[in-house]
């Protein structure tokens, strides 16, 4: 299977219906591919309804339709297309800008900021390196007790939303 040709096309199909791609895991094998594809609205916020049943639903038709035809894909593929649900992943850069002001968990290739691979905070925001190159933005997270940290974006291994339960959520 061309996995890059295959999300290419995924992300274009979810573009042309108004939503986001947030995250495409590809697992299974050759003889029986698994699609799993996590679709978010692009206005979406935390602790309110983002993607409906009826978008995912809609989305796995459009889907279904090209992925049928696809000579590089075995015809006994599985596609499943769900939201990312409420401790939603941050995978690209718009998102880490996106969410500033949240609850995140983040956890690193190696030590964070000088302190463990995995911090939960407040998310500040990403910024870019002045006169720097694409692809050197640094995240800025506040800790528990107020600390603030930085660190390159690059070394982030996987991250996401963090909700709390006792908390109200955010208006929107």
């Amino acid at each position: 299977m061309a996995e890059s040709s295959v999300a290419r096309d995924i992300e274009r199909a979810v573009e042309e219906q108004g939503l986001e791609l947030v995250e495409l895991e590809m697992a299974g094998n050759r003889a029986r591919p698994i699609l799993r594809v996590y679709v978010d609205r692009p206005d979406s916020v935390p602790g309110h309804p983002g993607v409906s049943l009826e978008d995912c639903a809609v989305l796995s038709r459009k889907l279904e339709g090209f992925l049928d035809g696809r000579g590089d894909l075995s015809d006994k593929y599985v596609l499943e297309v769900s939201s990312p649900g409420i401790e939603r992943p941050l995978t690209k850069p718009r998102d880490w800008r996106r969410f500033a002001g949240q609850e995140v968990s983040v956890r690193g290739k190696n030590p964070l900021g000088g302190r463990a691979r995995k911090l939960q905070g407040e998310l500040l925001g990403l910024a870019e390196e002045e006169g720097g190159e694409d692809g050197k933005e640094t995240v800025r997270l506040r800790l528990d007790g107020g600390e603030e940290v930085a660190f390159p974006l690059a070394e982030v291994e996987r991250a996401h939303l963090v909700w709390r339960w006792d908390r109200k959520p955010a208006r929107g």
